[in-house]
């Protein structure tokens, strides 16, 4: 008996755990892989082999909502036979949807809101022990972001994540990201510093800085000693093996001169950025409640560019928000065109409850929502392919991010186009000069 006991206190816990949505979403996960293993659990990729199954979620898109009451209905069966499984919804949706997940999906055993995500092993503790449900919402005493992050849980080594940021001050009719997450909470920069010189001791190379509207960073903070975006840039230059920094996402309204400057002097800055327009219409910018114009945004872009001519831009694009018309499409057509983005994302409007808009006339019909989705992603095909071969002749740094063939890897430039190059010391993250001597139609071709 006493043996019987013993091996199964030793036995190891396994959690399984999918996440949805933006990158933020899934800095949140590795946080949550890392509190989890330091209590001594192991993930596991399938579900089946869990005892806690947990949904770190979106409410961005109807869509991510519904795939997660998809999976959530799977386990209805898995929770009958096993009535000592745990059912975690997180994040987003725990905070749009609160109570209503356990009337909707009676099986879930803990909701736990976007800002009480660390104490999410304890909950499922507190399930394993007894506890019939957990719910955890609205504001927390714990900070989300620990001053010291533990480094588990990273899928990748040579690159990381970093949160600088949390929440977002703007109030966009379409969005529901400031109801669930929160105002701008930031982050002291002494803080971001130290997790990034931790993170390149070991072995990163590449840090992603997290933030809904990143260049609003700072704002949120005591006006005397106000840090700023451009601060924690330059700071950020100072750490040594810290190859290049990527920031995510700016809103037009915060870009200025400081900010622009620190980004042109900065020798780790990844010349890409990603700056969603949403639209080319000034009315729909204005039924958006986006804060600028089109020439505004135009203005912000030449500020950038000014100082940076190689920088490229990533938009994010709504088409059939409620009262497009042809003519509000067209110029969104010309805008594309015009901004040259080498990416964008693109998604058709759908009503998303306690947002503003959802209190307008949907009236943009689903197949023209389609026709318009798919002609703006024809259009950016052909603005990616002429702005990437303008690059074939260039100099520029390149970080290996995989192997691709025998002696060749693939990786980004200096300014996000992807290249591959032949080498015979390819490792992840590793920062080469290469010349682009070609384009094979999907990529740069570099040589050393």
């Amino acid at each position: 008996m006493i043996e019987e006991v013993a091996t199964e206190s030793a036995r190891t816990r396994r959690f399984y755990l999918r996440v949805f949505g933006c990158q933020m979403n899934f800095y949140d996960g590795e946080l949550i892989r890392a509190a989890f293993i330091e209590r001594g659990w192991e993930e596991t990729p399938d579900p089946e082999q869990a005892e806690a199954c947990l949904f770190h979620t979106c409410s961005v898109r109807h869509k991510a909502e519904e795939k997660v009451h998809s999976l959530l209905g799977e386990l209805r069966a898995r929770k009958r036979r096993d009535p000592g499984l745990v059912v975690g919804v997180i994040g987003c949706m725990a905070d749009r949807e609160g109570r209503e997940l356990f009337e909707r999906e009676p099986h879930v055993d803990i909701v736990c809101g976007s800002r009480h995500f660390p104490g999410i092993p304890d909950m499922v503790a507190r399930v394993l022990g007894g506890e019939e449900r957990v719910l955890a919402l609205g504001e927390s005493e714990v900070p989300v972001d620990a001053p010291v992050r533990d480094l588990n849980g990273r899928p990748s080594h040579w690159q990381a994540h970093v949160a600088v940021m949390r929440g977002c001050d703007m109030n966009c009719t379409f969005c529901v990201v400031p109801r669930v997450r929160g105002r701008v909470e930031s982050r002291p920069p002494s803080e971001i510093v130290d997790e990034v010189r931790r993170l390149v001791d070991a072995g990163t190379t590449e840090v992603h800085l997290l933030g809904q509207t990143i260049d609003a960073y700072g704002r949120d903070l005591p006006r005397a000693g106000r840090p700023s975006l451009a601060l924690l840039l330059d700071l950020l230059a100072e750490v040594d093996g810290l190859h290049r920094v990527r920031l995510v996402t700016l809103h037009p309204s915060y870009v200025d001169v400081d900010l622009a400057d620190a980004m042109a002097r900065s020798p780790q800055f990844l010349r890409l950025l990603p700056i969603p327009l949403q639209s080319g219409s000034d009315s729909v910018l204005r039924r958006m409640k986006r804060g600028y114009t089109l020439d505004l945004y135009r203005k912000r872009v030449a500020l950038l560019k000014e100082r940076m001519p190689d920088l490229e831009l990533v938009s994010d694009w709504i088409v059939g928000f409620p009262g497009e018309t042809d003519e509000d499409f067209e110029a969104s057509e010309a805008a594309l065109r015009e901004f040259g983005f080498i990416q964008s994302y693109v998604f058709q409007y759908s009503p998303r409850p306690e947002t503003v808009a959802f209190g307008m006339k949907d009236d943009v019909p689903a197949q023209l929502k389609r026709r318009r989705n798919i002609r703006l992603l024809e259009i950016q095909r052909e603005v990616a392919k002429a702005r990437t071969q303008k690059m074939v002749g260039a100099q520029s740094q390149l970080i290996l991010e995989e192997p691709v063939a025998d002696g060749s890897w693939r990786g980004r430039i200096h300014n996000g186009h992807f290249a591959v190059i032949d080498t015979s010391e390819g490792a992840p993250g590793r920062l080469v000069k290469a010349r682009m001597e070609g384009w094979n139609g999907k990529e740069l071709l570099a040589i050393h």
